[in-house]
């Protein structure tokens, strides 16, 4: 159909419905519009041999469109002069060449106008479907058929991803390659992917009632966040654990089965805070705290909880406290004093 004999109403309404159907800008599609008839102009310029093969058009036109019938005219703009250069009975080609250019267009407005809002969202958590996964990336399924990559780097090696699985990811980066195109980079690893869970599951986290100060994780075995209350009465643990540990279970649903977390409460008395990130050992005593070292006397049969299993427990409650934390019963430190 000759787009110069479109009805003012059916040319304004398409624009209309399209415009509507991909959350776009009107005028951003009849820009579309406007850069098709020009591409349509130049290709019968060529097929009429008013240039040679091997001769580039320089000249710069503009296409003056009707927003409401669809009706236009071509000029070509030089230094003094604005000439109208439209041929004779051109709207059928350049209807044909502008849909063809709107088509790709509109995909690709679509997608930088997706592509920022995901900007948008970098730092949160995105659900994903899983569609394959193996020991160096894992490639995911989000909204609007878009395809995001997760890492080996950030992916937990006891997660055990499978195609079809549904999983909540952080939103790390987007990255432009060397083809321009945008990858949407993912994590599970990252200590931020912590943080977005309890800001996801405890509201008193979400405003900011209850503040998460610092995260040690080794993923997939154990992860310890030290909390605080901004507001007088409120218990910040308590808030993150949840009535009869509801909360707290709806975060290690999303974890790696054997991994373990503790919710401590972060304390500014130095000694008071080494007690609380040794936990889950009791009945601990801060005997020194000397060169970024500090030593702990742990009764004996609290010993294993505080190292942990390879001595994990201890080495995350050190890069908690910012310090090198030596832990022994009276014993050990008897002995090592002796020698």
């Amino acid at each position: 159909m000759d787009i110069k004999k479109l009805p003012r109403t059916e040319f304004a309404l398409s624009i209309a419905q399209i415009a509507g159907e991909r959350g776009l800008d009107p005028q951003d599609i009849l820009n579309l519009i406007e850069q098709g008839i020009i591409s349509a102009f130049k290709r019968d310029q060529n097929e009429r041999e008013l240039l040679s093969q091997d001769e580039e058009d320089t000249n710069k036109y503009e296409v003056e469109l009707s927003p409401d019938s669809g009706s236009f005219e071509i000029y070509q703009i030089n230094d003094e002069d604005r000439l109208k250069v439209t041929p004779p009975g051109f709207g059928r080609i350049a209807a044909q060449t502008a849909m063809n250019v709107l088509k790709q267009g509109l995909n690709d407005l679509q997608n930088q106008k997706t592509i920022a809002e995901y900007r948008t969202k970098i730092g949160t958590l995105l659900s994903g479907i899983v569609i394959r996964a193996d020991q160096y990336r894992a490639t995911i399924s989000l909204d609007r058929d878009l395809e995001a990559v997760c890492p080996k780097e950030e992916l937990v090696f006891s997660d055990n991803l499978k195609s079809g699985d549904r999983k909540l990811f952080l939103l790390k980066d987007i990255q432009v390659d060397e083809m321009g195109r945008h990858n949407i980079l993912l994590s599970r690893r990252d200590p931020e992917f912590i943080r977005q869970l309890f800001a996801r599951e405890v509201p008193e986290v979400s405003n900011e009632t209850v503040v998460i100060e610092k995260i040690a994780r080794t993923p997939g075995e154990r992860t310890k966040v030290a909390v605080s209350s901004t507001q007088p009465g409120v218990d910040p643990v308590g808030s993150c654990i949840g009535q009869k540990g509801s909360r707290i279970q709806s975060i290690l649903n999303e974890l790696p089965a054997d991994e373990k977390l503790d919710v401590i409460q972060f304390s500014k008395n130095i000694e008071q805070f080494i007690v609380q990130a040794l936990s889950p050992a009791e009945n601990l005593k801060v005997l020194s705290i000397e060169n970024s070292q500090a030593k702990v006397l742990v009764p004996e049969d609290q010993l294993a909880l505080a190292i942990g299993a390879g001595g994990e427990n201890v080495r995350l409650a050190g890069i908690l406290t910012g310090l090198d934390i030596k832990v022994g019963a009276e014993s050990d430190f008897a002995k090592k004093d002796k020698k």
